[in-house]
Parts: structure tokens; sequence; C-alpha cells
């Protein structure tokens, strides 16, 4: 049952869209402009810098609060459980940004809150990491669908590196299935970026511009 609830706690907050609600105050659909998705790269191609990194904080951060509520609510009565309710909570966020009951299961892929998973629950090793990669592989392909695809990745390992190196703070029966939600973090951003894979390897995927100007795309 912790399980499930904090799942739904995650989709709560998941279901904040910063992006839209950024475009809606200056008049725009964010769904309706760019790729159509709502998410901070197309929030940085088509409303600029300052949406763009309005967007990261907001979806990241909503990702945190879910799991610190989780950390309130069960810190007491479920402390060994914590690690695994919290990825619970996390991936609960990505589903709810991902698909937005309000928004008719429209909104964005997943990474920015995938960020705030990983910036509440791993240490400053891997945040360190997740950040070192992205910025580089962006930097020198201008592609941030792989960038994001392989911080998803990096998670992914960070979680099995830390389980066997005892780095967690809880019970071994839950392993696996902290394994198995890191792999469903990673399952997700590949299925949300089908489109951009198919596109990366037909040579026609959308660069990111560093230029000051607004990018339509």
């Amino acid at each position: 049952m912790e399980r499930v609830l904090c799942l739904l706690i995650g989709y709560v907050f998941g279901l904040f869209q910063t992006s839209y609600l950024y475009g809606k105050m200056h008049g725009i659909d964010i769904r309706e402009t760019g790729s159509g998705n709502a998410g901070t790269t197309n929030a940085l191609r088509t409303l600029g810098k300052r949406a763009g990194i309005i967007t990261l904080l907001g979806d990241a951060f909503k990702c945190i609060l879910a799991v610190v509520v989780v950390h309130l609510l069960y810190r007491n009565s479920r402390p060994e459980m914590l690690p695994l309710l919290s990825m619970y909570a996390g991936f609960g966020a990505v589903l709810g940004h991902n698909y937005p009951i309000q928004l008719g299961f429209k909104g964005g892929k997943g990474i920015a809150a995938t960020a705030g998973i990983i910036l509440s629950t791993t240490n400053v090793w891997v945040v360190l990491i997740c950040l070192a990669a992205f910025i580089i592989i962006v930097a020198t392909t201008r592609y941030v669908s792989v960038g994001s695809l392989v911080i998803v990745t990096i998670y992914l390992i960070s979680v099995i590196v830390r389980i066997y190196t005892g780095s967690y703070n809880t019970s071994p029966k839950y392993y696996w299935e902290m394994i198995l939600i890191a792999t469903l973090f990673l399952i997700s951003a590949v299925l949300k970026h089908r489109e951009n894979i198919k596109r990366l390897l037909n040579g026609t995927e959308n660069k990111i511009s560093f230029s000051s100007k607004k990018k339509e795309v």
C-alpha cells in the first residue's frame, strides 16, 4: 500500500506543468508551439532562456517535493523503505509530468523530473557526473536528447553500483525492486524520446542553439 500511495503522491506533484503554465502566462500553449512537448527543451527553444531555466527548476523541484513528502510520511514508520519509496514517488512524478490527466495526458518527456530524483536521492558524485556528462555531450553534439538519455542511463548504473557497494540504508530484499524502478525511468525516457532516436539515426535530429535568440522549431 505504501508503494501505491507514494506513486500517487509523485503523480499529483508531477501534474504541475511548469512550461505550460509559463506559456499560458504569456498567451502561448506550449503544446501547440515548436515540438509540442511541454518540457524544458521546447520552452527554451520557443520561449527563450528564462523560460527554459524556470521550466527546468520547476519540473525538477516538483519531484524533490514529492520525495520530501514521502520522507515526512514514512521516516518514522518505514525508515528502512525510504530509498525505495522515494524512487516510487520520483517515478510517479515522471508519470504525472509525462501524462498529466488535466492536459489530456499530453505532457513532457520527464528528464527534468528525473533530474529531481537524482538530486534528492543520490549523492554529490552522481549529481556531478550526470551534470558533467550532460554539459559535455550537449556542448559537443548539440543534441539535448542524447544528453538526456545518457543521464538517465547513468542514474540506473548509479543505483546498481550503490546497491552492490552497500551505500543504501535499506534492506537487501528491496534491491531488485529498486533496480526495476530505475530501469523503468530509463524505459520511460527511451519511449518518450523514440522520435528523437529515429531522427538521430536518420541524421535529422534538431540541434540546440546557443544563440541569444529564440529558435522556432
